[in-house]
This record gives C-alpha cells, sequence and structure tokens, in this order.
C-alpha cells in the first residue's frame, strides 16, 4: 500500500533525492505547488509526507535542502571541539545524544585484519534509503548507504576492511543496534576497525552534537595535531560506520560540505534531516 511505502527509507530518499535536484536547477526555493508538481504528487501528499517524517512542512524543509545549508549550519552552529582526549570518548561511555557504547579495537586487532573474526551483515531500510551494516560480536563495524554508490560497491568496501575475516549474512543480529541506530530506541555498540590516528579523528567526530558541524581544522586541533588537516580529511572519508560516527557533521572552513564516502546528496539528505529535526523540537 501506498501509506506503508511512504514510511519506507527508501521511498523517502528517493523523493529527497529528486527534490535536491529540482531545487538546485531552480536555483532557489520553489512554491509548493511547483515543487509537488515537479516530483509527481499532490500539494496535500507531499506536505503530509515531509510533515510526518522530519517534522516540518516543505517550504521549511526546502531551506536546509539548499546548497547554502552548510554556510548557515558553519555561522550558527559552529562546535569549536575540546581536545578529544579529555572528553572521555573512549572506554563505555554513551556518546554525543544517542545510546552508543565506543569499544574501539586494540591495534592488534586491526592490524589482523579481521583473522579468525567472525562478521555477521545484513541490509536495512533507513530514512536515507537501504544501508548495509556489519558487526563483530563486539559491536557495528559497519554501516555504508547504497543509494549513491550502489549495493556491491558499499559490500565491496566493508568487506574490504576485514579481508580475512568469514562473513555471513545475519540481519536478525544486527537487528536492534540498527533499531537503536535510526529509531534512538535500545543502545548501538561500536566496533569500528581503524589505526590510532583514525580512532582519534572518529572520536573527535562524536564529540560534535546533533545539527552542528565542525571544520577539518577544529577536529585537527582537537586531536593535538592541528597541522594535519588533510590527514584528518582522509581518516573522515575512510571513517565505516555512516551516520553513527558522524563524518557528514565535518565540512570546510568555506562553508563547503567536502566529501563524503557515501555520495554528497546523502549527506546533504542527512544534514537536512538533522536541523529539521532539531529544529522542530
Amino acid at each position: 500500500m501506498r501509506d506503508e511505502q511512504d514510511l519506507s527509507g527508501a521511498y523517502h530518499y528517493g523523493v529527497m533525492r529528486r527534490a535536491l535536484e529540482e531545487i538546485d536547477a531552480a536555483g532557489g526555493n520553489l512554491p509548493l505547488d511547483d515543487l509537488a508538481a515537479r516530483l509527481g504528487m499532490s500539494s496535500s501528499h507531499f506536505q503530509r509526507l515531509f510533515s510526518a517524517w522530519v517534522g516540518v512542512s516543505p517550504k521549511r524543509y526546502q531551506q536546509y535542502l539548499a546548497l547554502g545549508h552548510a554556510k548557515a549550519l558553519l555561522r550558527d552552529r559552529h562546535t569549536v571541539l575540546e581536545a578529544a582526549d579529555g572528553a572521555g570518548l573512549s572506554g563505555g561511555g554513551r556518546l554525543h545524544d544517542l545510546f552508543l557504547r565506543w569499544e574501539a579495537m586494540s591495534p592488534g586487532a586491526w592490524a589482523a585484519k579481521g583473522e579468525g573474526q567472525r562478521i555477521a551483515w545484513g541490509t536495512f531500510d533507513s530514512p536515507f534509503g537501504e544501508v548495509i551494516a556489519m558487526a563483530t560480536q563486539r559491536g557495528l563495524c559497519g554501516l555504508g548507504f547504497t543509494a549513491e554508490t550502489g549495493r556491491e560497491a558499499v559490500m565491496a568496501d566493508l568487506a574490504g576492511r576485514w579481508p580475512k575475516a568469514e562473513l555471513r549474512e545475519d540481519p536478525a543480529a544486527l537487528a536492534p543496534w540498527i533499531t537503536a541506530a535510526f529509531e534512538g530506541r535500545g543502545e548501538a555498540r561500536l566496533d569500528p576497525p581503524g589505526g590510532p590516528f583514525q580512532i582519534k579523528v572518529w572520536e573527535a567526530l562524536m564529540a560534535i552534537p546533533t545539527a552542528h558541524v565542525a571544520t577539518y581544522s577544529d577536529i585537527a586541533a582537537a586531536i593535538g595535531h592541528p597541522g594535519a588537516v588533510r590527514a584528518v580529511g582522509t581518516a573522515v572519508g575512510r571513517n565505516p560506520v555512516g551516520f553513527l560516527i558522524p563524518c557528514h557533521r565535518a565540512i570546510r572552513a568555506s562553508g563547503g560540505l567536502g566529501g563524503y564516502h557515501w555520495g554528497l546528496p546523502v549527506k546533504r539528505a542527512i544534514l537536512a534531516w538533522e536541523s529539521a529535526r532539531a529544529d522542530a523540537v
């Protein structure tokens, strides 16, 4: 039924992706009737869809989808990070505004490339389309969006980080953590594979509050390497757990979005979704 389809992340992201294209092509905000018509919907259906999903009207939501949204975030919601070492992020603490438990692997385990590990994986729906998730017994070690890059590319990317591991499809094993990730119910545990420098960068990302942003230079300063902006950018791009380790909140000092491993439209969509939900509270 259409109402069931309307509640699916794949459907929502598909509509949002087309809305992005239409707004960009028009060079600014479109009247509700015009935007809905371009998307092949009635105005009432389009308004109901987005109001129910993100909590704001389509007119307001367009402001978050606009290309200048990142600059507005940099102006109004720019977070200057404290030193990551003093933020209490490692160990077992709750992180940012989700119930997350961070259990960064040891350097030895990372170097083993998954040898002797059994990793469960599955595909799931999310507010931003389909995701592929992977997890060790300790927690989620991979989460990638397929809408822009494709299922095969995401699967190869995540599996390639564990070349010696045994992969098994077992979505039921991951389902509670995925529910926690996207619905805020329960606890999501993380077990991301990375070297010490990458782990520091990812910890700093997790100190950025929802609907806020930090620059790559902010992150470099926070981890004690202010001259390593380029290396920080590389580490941000190598984040294996999309959304939960919020690399989408890292932008350039100019207000440009920078890159995004799972596709820039997904990054724009997530930032818009977070801002809209924060302002609707």
